[in-house]
C-alpha cells in the first residue's frame, strides 16, 4: 500500500483552463472593488502588476483583533449547471484563513474556505470549482445558488498580522458535461495489450515482459490514456501481481499529448495494491511511465483505475478512500463514516492537553499524530474492530482515562494522565496494560505512530482535523523523534520501524506481524508512519505492562530515557499517584453524599469539573479544547457560576479579571477572545454577561475593593447598552407594523444564538442577559454607593423590562402562539434559550404568564414523545441540561428528575461522564458535534444539579434547599448529606433522612440544617423533600408552618421533623 510524493498545496490548482473561459476582470484597474472589515482590523483595495495584466491588491491589518478583511465586487452572473471560477494568486503574508464567497440576490452566501493558508509566493492558477462551494449563512438555504450577484476574497484570522494578498486574472468557465459524457478513451502503450473500458477509468493486465525495454527508444515502460477531453482525476489504485511490481515509476499528465507534468514520482514501491494521491488535478492525457531499471524485471499491472476528484480532495478524503477499501479496523473509525468519541487528558490549565479516543488511538497533543494499538495473535492482526470495547475513568470520576479492549481472555487496558503542574515539563503518560485470564499465549503489542487525530474530520471548525502531518519519523536515543515532537518508550521495544506511505502505511506491515526494516522515514506528502513492538508470552493469570512518555510541549523533555523496567515502572507508578493526589484534592470539595444508585450523578459533576479544567488555557475558560479553543463571555460567566458555586472562587476571579480589559472603547463587550485577540462580531447578550459574571464573583467572595476595581468596565458596559437599546426607540419602532412595534426598546438583532447565524434576529437570550445585566449593575451601584449611578440603571432597568415582556407580548400575538418564542421575529419554540429568564434571569414572577408555565409545558410534552420513541429526531443539545434546573425553580422535581435521567443516558460514552455539544439519535453519525467534552453543557449540568440541593431565589432574597431531590434518594436509608456548599450566605450543610415504619414505608423525613450559614434576608425554605402532601411540621420543639409545600425557617441551626 502506498502513495507517491506529490506537490500538494493548501489551494487546489489545476494544469490547464476550459475552453470556454471568459475574463470577469482584469485588473486594468480596481474599479468596483470595495473593501469591508470587522472592527479592529484595517484593510484597503490597490492595484498592482498580475500574471498577465493587472492584479487587485488586498492589504490588511489583522494584528490588533481577530478578525478579516474583504474585497468585494458586484457581479451578474447566470450559473450553469457546472462550472469552475479561476484566478491567480500570491500573497505576501502570514498564514491566515482563505475565503471566496458568492452572493446571491438575497445576500445568501455560498463559500469556498481553506483554513491556515500559506499563500504562494509567485502567482499559481486557484480554481474554485462548483463541488467546492458549500452554503455559508443567508436567509434562504437552498440547496445551490443560481444568480451570483457579488464575488468577495477574504482573508481571515489564523495567524493575525500584516499582509496583502493578490488577485490576478479572474476568470468565469463553464464546464460542459456532455463533452465528458460523449467522450472515448484511447490507450496507448509500449509494450504488452492491456483491457481498458471506454471511459479510461479502468485498465487491466498490463504486461512488460523481462528485458523488454530494449524494444523502447527511451527503455522505459509506458501507459497512456487519452481521455478525449480534460479530465479531473483525484488518484489512481494500482493492483500488482505478486513479485512484478515496479518500484519506481512516475504519473505524469498533459494536455496535448506533448509536454508532460509529472504529478507524482514513487520511489520505493512494495507491490501490492498501490494508492496514488493526485490532489485536485486535470489533463487530457494521463501516464504511467516506469523506468528502464524496473521494467527489465519485468512488471504485471493486473489492474490500473482512475479515481474521481473526490478520492483525492484532500488528504482525509484520500484516507477514507483507502479505509473504506481495506479491512475494518485498519484505519480510524471516522474513516469508515462512523462516530468516533473521545475525552481529555491534561494538567489543569495547561496550554495543551491530550486527546484519547473510545477505540484507544491517542491524540499525544492537540493536532498531533497518534500511537494507536495493535495486537497480534494466533498469526491475526487484532484491531479495535476485533475486541469489545468499553471505557471508564479511575474511580469513577478522575480525569484519568482508560479504554479497555477485551478479546477472550486476553485484555489489554490503555490508561493515560498527564503529569506534573501546566507549563514546559508537563507529559503525558500511557500505560498499556496486558492480562491473561485464560490459556497461555504468545503474541506482539504493536503500537502505531500514525498521521491522524483522534479529532474527527468533519470537526474542523478552526483547525483542521483528521490527517495529521508527518513528515520524518525516526528512533535515536531511545526516543521517537517524530518531526518536532518526542515520543519516549519507557519500556524498551522488542522492535522499531519506520516507513514512508509509499512503501506501504504502517498498518500493512503489521497485518503480516511484522515491522519495516528502516528506522528512519521521510514522507513529503506527510503520511508518514512507524510502530513499536512489544513480544509477550502470558502463562494464566500473567500480565504485562508497557509505559510510554510524550512531553506536551517541545523541548520540554524532563522524561527518564533508556532506563531499566523497574525504574520505569517507579517513575509512572509516582507521577500516577501525584496526578491521583491532585485531582482528587480539586474535585473533592464538592462533597454531596447520596444512595450509591445516584452516585453517577456526584461523579459526572465531579467529571466535569475536572474537565473544566483540561480545557482551561491559563486564566481562559474555553468550552473545548479543539473546535471551541477560544474563551466565549457567554460560556464562561456561566461556567464562572459553577465553579463559584463549587468554592473555586481564585480562578473565576482569575477569568474575569484577564477577560475585561479586552472590552472595546466603545464599552462593546467581545463575544469571544482568544490568542489572536478580541472577536468583534456583535452578539448582544456578551455586555450584560460580563456584569453578570462581576456580580456572581462579589456574591461568593463578598470582596468590594475587587468590584470597585470593575466599576469602569460596568458603566462603560452600560452606557454601550443604552446606545444600542436607542437604535431600537425611534421609527419605524414607535409606530410602524405590529411586528415592528414588537422590537421597540429592544437589543438589536445579533447571532448569540446559533440558531440565527443564517439571519440574525432579535433574540430573547441578548434580552434576558441584558436584563440581568442592568439588574446586577444597579446592585454594583448600591453596593458601591454610587447613588446616582444606582438611580439612573434602576430606571434604565424598569424601562427595559417593560419594553422587553411588552415586546414578548407583541410577538406572542404577531405569531399566534402561547408561549414565550426565541425571538420577536418567528415565533420559535426554543425552551432552552427561554432557561436563562427562569436561571440566572431570576425573573419568575415577573415574566409574561401563563406563557413561561406553557412554554415548559410543551417543552415537556415534546420531551416525554422524543423520550419514548413516539416522535421523530435527528439530534439535540445537551444546553438542554439547563432545563433540569428549570424545572426545579418551578417546582416541577418530578419532571426536573425525569430530564436528568434521560440526559445522563445521553454521556458518550457513559464511562467517561461527558457530553457533546450535540447528541444525535444514532450514536454513529458522522457529522460534527461541536466539541467534546463539551464544558459549557457540563457546566449547566453543574448549575442544574446543585439547584436541586440549593439554589438563591432573588425574589424574595431566600435560599431554597432540597427543592429538586429524589424521592427515591430520600426514601433510600443512605439518605442526603450536603456538606459545606458555597451559597451567596456562606457555607451550607445539611441532612435528609426518613424514617420508616414497620412495613418499610415512609411517613417522616428530618431535615438538619447546621450553624456556618449567615441567615438570608428572606430566610431559609425547605422544600418538601417528598412528592407527597405534608402533614405537619416541627422545628426545634415547636410547630412550624408550611405553604404550598415551602417550609420557611428564621433561624439556625434548625432540626425539622416532616410527617406525611
Amino acid at each position: 500500500m502506498k502513495t507517491s510524493s506529490v506537490l500538494t498545496l493548501v489551494l487546489a490548482f489545476g494544469v490547464s483552463s476550459f475552453a470556454q473561459s471568459r475574463p470577469l476582470d482584469d485588473f486594468a484597474t480596481v474599479d468596483g472593488w470595495s473593501v469591508a472589515t470587522s472592527e479592529g482590523a484595517h484593510a484597503t483595495v490597490d492595484h498592482a502588476s498580475g500574471k498577465a495584466g493587472g492584479a487587485l491588491v488586498l492589504d490588511f491589518d489583522l494584528s490588533q483583533a481577530y478578525g478579516h478583511a474583504i474585497a468585494r465586487k458586484a457581479f451578474d452572473l447566470e450559473l450553469p449547471a457546472n462550472y469552475q471560477l479561476t484566478f491567480d494568486l500570491r500573497g505576501e503574508c502570514p498564514v491566515n484563513n482563505f475565503e471566496v464567497k458568492f452572493i446571491d440576490e438575497h445576500e445568501n452566501v455560498w463559500w469556498f474556505k481553506r483554513l491556515a493558508v500559506k499563500f504562494p509566493e509567485k502567482f499559481e492558477t486557484q480554481h474554485v470549482r462548483k463541488r467546492h462551494l458549500s452554503f455559508a449563512w443567508g436567509p434562504l438555504r437552498t440547496p445551490e445558488i443560481k444568480h451570483v450577484r457579488a464575488i468577495e476574497f477574504v482573508v481571515s484570522s489564523a495567524t493575525g498580522g500584516k499582509g496583502r494578498i493578490f488577485v490576478s486574472n479572474l476568470r468565469f468557465e463553464p464546464i460542459d458535461d456532455a463533452v465528458a459524457a460523449s467522450a472515448r478513451a484511447k490507450i496507448a502503450v509500449t509494450h504488452g495489450a492491456p483491457q481498458a473500458d471506454a471511459r479510461g477509468t479502468v485498465v487491466e493486465n498490463w504486461s512488460v515482459p523481462a528485458s523488454a525495454n530494449a524494444t523502447s527508444a527511451t527503455g522505459e515502460a509506458a501507459l497512456t490514456l487519452d481521455f478525449g477531453y480534460e479530465r479531473e482525476f483525484g488518484g489512481l489504485v494500482l493492483d500488482w501481481a505478486p513479485g512484478k511490481s515496479a518500484a519506481c515509476y512516475a504519473v505524469q499528465s498533459s494536455s496535448d499529448g506533448r509536454e508532460w507534468q509529472t504529478l507524482a514520482s514513487v520511489q520505493h514501491g512494495n507491490g501490492g495494491r498501490d494508492y496514488v494521491f493526485l490532489p485536485e488535478r486535470q489533463g487530457n492525457f494521463l501516464r504511467l511511465a516506469i523506468p528502464a531499471a524496473d521494467a527489465a524485471r519485468g512488471i504485471e499491472l493486473v489492474r490500473l483505475e482512475v479515481q474521481p476528484p473526490q478520492f483525492g480532495l484532500n488528504e482525509n478524503a484520500f484516507a477514507e478512500s483507502i479505509a473504506r477499501r481495506e479491512r475494518r479496523g485498519l484505519f480510524p473509525k471516522y474513516y469508515v463514516g462512523e462516530q468516533c468519541f473521545w475525552t481529555t487528558a491534561g494538567s489543569p490549565a495547561d496550554g495543551d492537553n491530550a486527546l484519547i479516543g473510545e477505540t484507544g488511538q491517542i491524540e499525544v497533543a492537540r493536532s498531533c499524530f497518534t500511537v494507536e494499538p495493535f495486537l497480534y495473535v494466533d498469526g491475526q492482526l487484532v484491531t479495535w474492530s476485533d475486541v469489545q470495547l468499553s471505557q471508564s475513568l479511575e474511580n469513577g470520576y478522575l480525569p484519568i482515562p482508560t479504554v479497555e479492549w477485551k478479546r477472550g481472555d486476553l485484555t489489554l487496558r490503555i490508561t493515560t494522565f498527564a503529569a506534573g503542574p501546566a507549563g514546559p515539563n508537563s507529559v503525558l503518560l500511557t500505560r498499556y496494560h496486558l492480562a491473561n485470564a485464560g490459556a497461555a499465549v504468545k503474541g506482539k503489542l504493536f503500537l502505531a505512530i500514525r498521521p491522524f487525530q483522534v479529532n474527527p474530520p468533519w470537526q474542523s471548525l478552526f483547525r483542521a482535523a483528521g490527517w495529521a502531518r508527518i513528515d520524518r519519523v525516526q528512533l535515536a536515543g531511545g526516543v521517537v523523534q517524530i518531526d518536532d515532537r518526542h515520543f519516549i518508550p519507557l519500556d524498551r521495544p522488542d522492535g522499531f520501524g519506520a516507513t514512508p506511505f509509499e512503501s506501504g502505511e504502517i498498518v500493512e506491515h503489521l497485518a503480516r506481524g511484522v515491522l519495516p526494516s528502516a528506522t528512519t522515514a521521510e514522507d513529503a506528502t506527510g503520511f508518514a508512519s512507524a510502530a513499536l513492538a512489544y513480544d509477550f508470552d502470558l502463562a494464566t493469570g500473567a500480565s504485562k505492562e508497557v509505559r510510554t512518555a510524550s512531553p506536551f510541549h517541545p523541548g520540554g523533555d524532563q522524561v527518564p530515557v533508556n532506563v531499566a523496567a523497574t525504574e520505569a515502572a517507579s517513575y509512572v507508578d509516582a507521577a500516577h499517584a501525584a496526578t491521583r493526589a491532585m485531582w482528587e484534592a480539586k474535585l473533592d470539595l464538592f462533597q454531596v453524599r447520596l444512595p450509591a444508585s445516584a452516585q453517577p450523578v456526584i461523579d459526572t459533576i465531579k467529571s466535569n469539573l475536572a474537565y473544566i479544567f483540561i480545557n482551561q488555557d491559563g486564566a481562559r475558560f474555553q468550552p473545548g479544547s479543539r473546535n471551541y479553543q477560544r474563551s466565549w463571555i457567554r460560556d464562561g460567566s456561566l461556567t464562572s457560576t459553577a465553579l463559584l458555586e463549587l468554592g473555586l472562587n481564585d480562578s473565576v476571579r482569575a477569568f474575569a479579571d484577564w477577560y475585561a480589559p479586552f472590552q472595546f472603547p466603545s464599552g462593546k463587550v467581545p463575544c469571544v477572545v482568544d490568542h489572536l485577540g478580541a472577536d468583534p462580531t456583535p452578539e448582544n447578550d456578551s455586555h450584560g454577561q460580563l456584569i453578570y459574571l462581576f456580580m456572581q464573583v462579589y456574591h461568593f467572595t463578598h470582596d468590594q475593593a475587587w468590584l470597585r476595581e470593575k466599576w469602569p468596565h460596568v458603566v462603560r458596559t452600560v452606557r454601550y447598552i443604552q446606545e444600542l437599546r436607542a437604535t431600537r426607540k425611534a421609527e419605524p419602532f414607535i409606530s410602524g407594523t405590529p411586528e415592528q412595534r414588537a422590537l421597540y426598546g429592544l437589543m438589536p438583532e445579533s447571532i448569540s444564538h446559533e440558531g440565527y447565524s443564517a439571519k440574525p434576529m432579535h433574540s430573547y437570550w441578548d434580552d434576558a442577559f441584558t436584563l440581568r445585566g442592568l439588574k446586577d449593575a444597579t446592585t454594583i451601584a448600591e453596593i458601591l454607593g454610587e447613588t446616582a449611578a444606582a438611580k439612573e440603571f434602576a430606571a434604565e432597568r424598569d424601562d427595559f423590562r417593560k419594553d422587553f415582556y411588552n415586546s414578548i407580548r407583541l410577538a406572542m400575538q404577531n405569531t399566534g402562539v402561547d408561549y414565550i418564542p426565541g425571538c420577536a421575529e418567528l415565533g420559535d419554540f426554543d425552551a432552552t434559550s427561554t432557561t436563562v429568564l427562569v436561571q440566572p434571569g431570576n425573573e419568575v414572577g415577573q415574566l409574561p404568564e401563563p406563557a413561561l408555565h406553557r412554554t415548559f409545558e410543551k417543552y415537556f410534552e415534546r420531551f416525554v414523545a422524543r423520550r419514548d420513541g413516539k416522535m421523530e429526531w435527528l439530534d439535540l443539545t445537551p444546553y438542554e441540561n439547563r432545563v433540569i434546573g428549570s424545572f426545579v425553580y418551578l417546582g416541577q422535581k418530578d419532571r426536573a428528575q425525569a430530564c436528568l435521567d434521560f440526559f445522563m443516558s445521553l454521556r458518550r460514552p457513559a464511562g467517561w461522564n461527558h457530553w457533546a455539544e450535540v447528541a444525535f439519535r444514532d450514536r454513529t453519525t458522522p457529522r460534527t458535534i461541536g466539541d467534546m467534552p463539551h464544558t459549557w453543557c457540563g457546566s449547566d449540568f453543574i448549575r442544574s444539579v446543585r439547584g436541586m440541593f440549593v439554589f438563591e431565589r432573588e425574589q424574595d432574597e431566600a435560599l431554597v434547599l432540597a427543592a429538586g431531590v429524589a424521592d427515591a434518594w430520600v426514601t433510600d436509608p443512605a439518605g442526603i448529606e450536603v456538606i459545606s456548599m458555597p451559597t451567596y450566605y456562606g457555607k451550607l450543610s445539611y441532612t435528609v433522612k426518613s424514617l420508616h415504619a414497620a412495613d418499610g414505608s415512609v411517613n417522616r423525613v428530618d431535615v438538619t440544617i447546621s450553624e456556618g450559614l449567615q441567615l438570608p434576608p428572606g430566610g431559609v425554605i425547605v422544600r418538601s423533600p417528598l412528592s407527597r402532601p405534608i402533614r405537619s411540621v416541627s422545628g426545634d420543639g415547636r410547630p412550624l408552618l408550611h405553604e404550598n409545600g415551602e417550609i420557611r425557617i428564621d433561624r439556625l441551626p434548625a432540626k425539622l421533623s416532616i410527617a406525611y
